[in-house]
């Protein structure tokens, strides 16, 4: 049997007829660049979670930077972040000309640990970075908590968790600004790069806006540099008929895992995750964790099941950041888990049988 990592063409088959008809739209209006929209899709996003601003951008990684530059972030700050994550969370910090303080995670949820904010924080930090790891989210109460003790912003990044929920309410209406990315292979998906940052901060909206359209709201009229950072009609359309979706499709991931869930609950070469009791994950991603990641890994892949490895080094120990000196002992779990993760397939159209047959390997392993 042949089980990819994830699946597009399913996806795209079951609202093709949908996705056509948006696209072709946008062609013969020739909406392409801002326009109808991505005004709609906006709005749409922002009733979505509840709040009173959208700023589409090009891509999560810009979503992520231009939050920064809203807030007035750059040399001689610091900022705090996660010590697992894609490079995207921390290299737009170190861009602002800010110095990246990275903080380790905790050993059940993937996502950065309060506890080890706390220590980090010095009279030079101005904001702390939480990422919502494989669809789960940080523990907001806590990092709240931090944030509003020593007046420090947070912006969350969701790239990883659409609609995911902690204590009833969904990620990235927390802290000013939560930051989102639509890889084609997120929960919520374009059909290219796609970025949006949400909030409810009507000044740190309009200049996010402004430094995400070349410093300008208003045609030839610019009150700042920025930089050229536009969320396009074509996948605006596309990401407003998947909007309709994601809910069940959500709700789809849940249910994978916990198939997933009762099938490896008991083996002794596999730890499933854990779910925090606060929090509605999304399972962008079922990472297990396993000694023996790297046999697993391979006897999958010899019996034609795709699985992937988030990250196979975690941030402080890529070469980027070996100007900062830091040593295992500084991230103890983030050090572990890079060399015991594995991510299993995961997509909302994965069927019993599939998810049966990767446990079944997984379990023949023992």
């Amino acid at each position: 049997m042949k089980i990819p990592f994830v699946d597009l063409k399913a996806q795209y088959k079951s609202i093709q007829k949908e996705i056509d008809a948006a696209v072709s739209a946008v062609i013969t209006e020739t909406a392409f660049v801002r326009g109808k929209y991505v005004s709609t899709f906006e709005q749409e996003y922002r009733n979505a979670h509840g709040v009173d601003h959208c700023i589409s951008c090009a891509n999560g990684t810009d979503a992520l930077y231009i939050a920064l530059k809203a807030l007035d972030i750059g040399p001689g700050d610091e900022v705090i972040t996660t010590a697992l994550s894609w490079i995207s969370t921390s290299e737009t910090i170190s861009q602002t000309g800010a110095r990246v303080v990275f903080a380790d995670i905790e050993p059940d949820f993937f996502t950065i640990d309060p506890a080890r904010i706390e220590e980090k924080i010095s009279n030079k930090t101005k904001a702390i970075i939480p990422v919502h790891m494989y669809g789960q989210a940080a523990d907001m109460g806590r990092i709240m908590a931090i944030a509003d003790r020593h007046k420090l912003a947070v912006i969350e990044d969701c790239a990883q968790a659409h609609f995911a929920k902690y204590d009833k309410k969904n990620v990235g209406t927390f802290g000013i600004a939560g930051t989102f990315s639509f890889y084609p292979g997120k929960n919520l998906g374009a059909y290219g790069d796609a970025g949006a940052i949400i909030s409810n901060d009507e000044d740190f909206a309009t200049r996010a806006r402004m430094f995400a359209n070349h410093g300008s709201l208003t045609k030839h009229q610019h009150e700042m540099e920025g930089i050229n950072s536009r969320l396009d009609g074509l996948q605006a359309a596309v990401l407003s008929v998947k909007l309709r979706y994601i809910h069940a499709w959500n709700s789809q991931r849940r249910l994978v895992a916990e198939r997933y869930d009762s099938g490896l609950r008991g083996l002794t070469n596999c730890s499933a995750p854990l779910v925090r009791d606060s929090n509605e994950h999304v399972y962008h991603l079922y990472v297990v964790r396993t000694d023996q990641r790297d046999e697993m890994q391979e006897l999958l892949k010899q019996n034609g099941v795709a699985t992937g490895i988030h990250y196979p080094s975690s941030l402080p120990f890529l070469k980027a950041y070996e100007y900062l000196g830091h040593r295992p002992e500084d991230f103890p779990t983030a050090f572990e888990y890079q060399s015991t993760i594995l991510s299993l397939p995961m997509f909302p159209e994965l069927t019993e049988e599939m998810i049966d047959y990767v446990v079944t390997l997984i379990s023949e392993q023992q």
